[in-house]
């Protein structure tokens, strides 16, 4: 086969008639218990993915996509220090590849493995980290040439930094904060291990975004400070946090160390490629003032145009090529339907403009079970949520819908359904500092 998700075919992702069509099963993985339920959080297991891998990454070729973001389950990988097991990642990985699909591996999807006190606080966490890679990518050379180190890096710290809902459990900013480092940190240790490992590999970098935006004069910055949060974990991967940048200030504040983003600037990676999660039930957020004068967010059901704020500003801002790594709405089929219509003619809109958006990712494949399983006292059934092209039902058995077939004629279109790419107008410009 072909593998064009290289770290050396840039130019081949920009190629005008170039489109990754992929899709991906949700892969939250918590694996530490709610206190007052005893539930873990594991959805390979709660939508039957452990038992029908074979049968859902067939689906994956029904559709005739040429590559997948997929999750690998560290805490099963390495349950114990030390001891490693891979017969269910093997069995995946062949799957994949004897159907011609292009694996994009997820390394971390939110949880750890239970051995690791302290999660992201560990002092060893991004060393823990980095072997693992290492050792993924070892087995794999040759067959496999993508990574996601760490998806949604912001979204791993406002849960366990600033909610609290998963561990460490730190419910402040600095919290949040001290959480963004150790994950951080993390990536940059896993891209320097791939790269030892074998240099053709491609980092491909997934966060959630988000729109800000407020119409009360006294909440513009703050709403101007959540945006640059929402870069936060690219920026300080790549070495832009500085005295100049407009978080410097606040990160110190929230009582990170000036040698903590000094090493940051030192250890500054490339960002290759970009991917951004986005869903238009949750991407705008809307600042508001309460009765009581405090602060509300709200969140519109977003419109196509959605897609294209949002890609202007990853290209204005990191000039790499972008693709959409996740998106999806939910409820019925005909309002999934009209998000992949619209989504699609705000990417075709981008391209035309000369935006590099290569790739388009219907997330998730089936139907997900909420997170709010693992607080809740119900049977899994009662937490489905259908966003997926197939359905599940019950007992859940995969049920296709009408958006399995739109999905395979845009698919069996390639760069048509988007139209050509217009060439860059700049080049891309080199993040090493």
């Amino acid at each position: 086969m072909e593998f064009i998700l290289r770290q050396s075919a840039r130019e081949q992702l920009l190629h005008p008639q170039t489109f990754l069509w992929c899709t991906g099963i949700e892969d939250t993985f918590i694996t530490s218990p709610w206190p007052a339920t005893g539930r873990t959080l594991d959805e390979y297991e709660l939508t039957g993915h452990y038992e029908r891998q074979q049968s859902d990454i067939g689906l994956m070729a029904e559709l005739g996509v040429r590559a997948a973001r997929y999750g690998i389950p560290w805490h099963r990988i390495n349950p114990q220090r030390g001891v490693w097991e891979w017969e269910w990642t093997d069995r995946a990985v062949d799957r994949l590849l004897e159907l011609g699909i292009e694996p994009i591996i997820d390394l971390v999807h939110y949880g750890l493995p239970s051995w690791i006190d302290q999660a992201f606080l560990h002092p060893d966490f991004p060393e823990y980290m980095a072997e693992y890679a290492g050792r993924v990518a070892q087995r794999y050379k040759g067959r496999i040439f993508a990574y996601t180190p760490l998806n949604e890096p912001r979204i791993t710290a406002w849960y366990c930094g600033r909610l609290g809902w998963w561990p460490p459990f730190k419910k402040s900013w600095p919290g949040f904060v001290a959480v963004m480092a150790g994950v951080c940190r993390g990536i940059v240790r896993t891209v320097e291990t791939l790269r030892e490992v074998d240099p053709e590999i491609l980092p491909v970098h997934v966060d959630a975004t988000d729109l800000y935006q407020t119409a009360e004069p006294s909440l513009e910055e703050e709403a101007e400070r959540r945006q640059e949060i929402v870069f936060l974990a690219l920026d300080l991967i790549s070495g832009r946090i500085k005295p100049s940048h407009a978080l410097y200030t606040w990160l110190l504040r929230q009582k990170l160390r000036e040698q903590d983003l000094a090493w940051f600037q030192e250890h500054a990676i490339e960002l290759p490629f970009i991917g951004i999660n986005l869903y238009p039930m949750f991407t705008e957020k809307k600042l508001v003032r309460t009765s009581a004068g405090g602060m509300r967010i709200r969140m519109p059901y977003g419109e196509g145009k959605l897609v294209g704020d949002i890609g202007r500003k990853y290209w204005e801002r990191y000039r790499t090529p972008l693709f959409i790594s996740e998106t999806a709405s939910l409820g019925s089929i005909k309002k999934r339907q009209a998000w992949l219509e619209d989504s699609l003619a705000a990417v075709a809109e981008l391209r035309a403009e000369g935006v590099p958006l290569v790739g388009y990712t219907w997330w998730p494949l089936f139907a997900l079970v909420t997170w709010g399983y693992r607080q809740g006292t119900k049977p899994p059934a009662s937490y489905l949520i259908q966003m997926g092209l197939w359905d599940l039902d019950n007992n859940l058995e995969r049920i296709s819908t009408p958006l399995v077939q739109a999905y395979q004629t845009y698919c069996a279109k390639g760069s048509a359904t988007v139209g050509q790419l217009q060439r860059p107008a700049e080049p891309n410009a080199t993040l090493r500092v």
